[in-house]
């Protein structure tokens, strides 16, 4: 199995992707435990903050049983970032050859954003297994993706973007799609005012709607 298969594997496992804006690395490790906890398995820690590098090193070290990888990773310096921190995968919100051509040759699973044919064939040349489709509900929500996806087997999706608890069992019930990404269950707001109680009751409700089991 390739480190790709086995981040997917665990990406489809945990359902959902916390979609996380860290402005403070002292909130990683609470953050991360609180998500944990609530019974969430994978967590997204996004490049739109100065120490995000950080807040991926913190939350992946305080907790292990939590898959971390880095989002908003627009170029080659912030996957450089992302990988030096530990980050399990990489996330972009569009499709950046030099980023994919990166991640391939450092064996980091990546997952470009994509929303049109075109950008999705070229992400598919690149040999990518899974894409973002972003911005999901802006763009037509299911409905387009299944309309994107019905052309082009040998991909699946991690649609992102919009996306609320209310949409997650019509995504999950697609069966190319990975995870759901989102950040209903920790606004940046939230985790800002520390509320990490009330992350962890959003997602235990999100784990439950999702179906997943609380894993101790």
């Amino acid at each position: 199995m390739t480190r790709t298969d086995d981040v997917l594997q665990r990406l489809r496992a945990g359902r959902v992707l916390p979609v996380l804006v860290v402005e403070d690395p002292a909130d990683a490790a609470p953050l991360g435990r609180a998500l944990a906890t609530g019974g969430l398995r994978c967590a997204e820690v996004t490049f739109r903050t100065p120490r995000a590098a950080e807040s991926i090193e913190r939350m992946r070290d305080a907790v292990p049983a939590l898959l971390v990888g880095a989002g908003t990773v627009l170029d080659v310096d912030r996957a450089a970032a992302a990988r030096d921190a530990g980050a399990a995968f990489v996330v972009a919100p569009g499709f950046n050859p030099r980023v994919v051509e990166y991640c391939l040759s450092h064996e980091i699973p990546v997952f470009p954003g994509i929303c049109t044919p075109t950008e999705l064939e070229a992400a598919m040349r690149t040999g990518v297994q899974a894409v973002k489709f972003f911005p999901a509900e802006p763009m037509g929500g299911l409905a387009t993706l299944r309309a994107l996806a019905s052309p082009y087997a040998g991909v699946d999706f991690i649609p992102t973007g919009g996306i609320t608890a209310a949409h997650l069992a019509g995504y999950l019930a697609f069966a190319r799609v990975v995870a759901c990404g989102g950040s209903w269950m920790a606004p940046a707001d939230r985790v800002a005012a520390k509320r990490f109680d009330a992350i962890r009751e959003e997602a235990a409700r999100t784990a439950l709607a999702a179906g997943l089991e609380l894993v101790p």
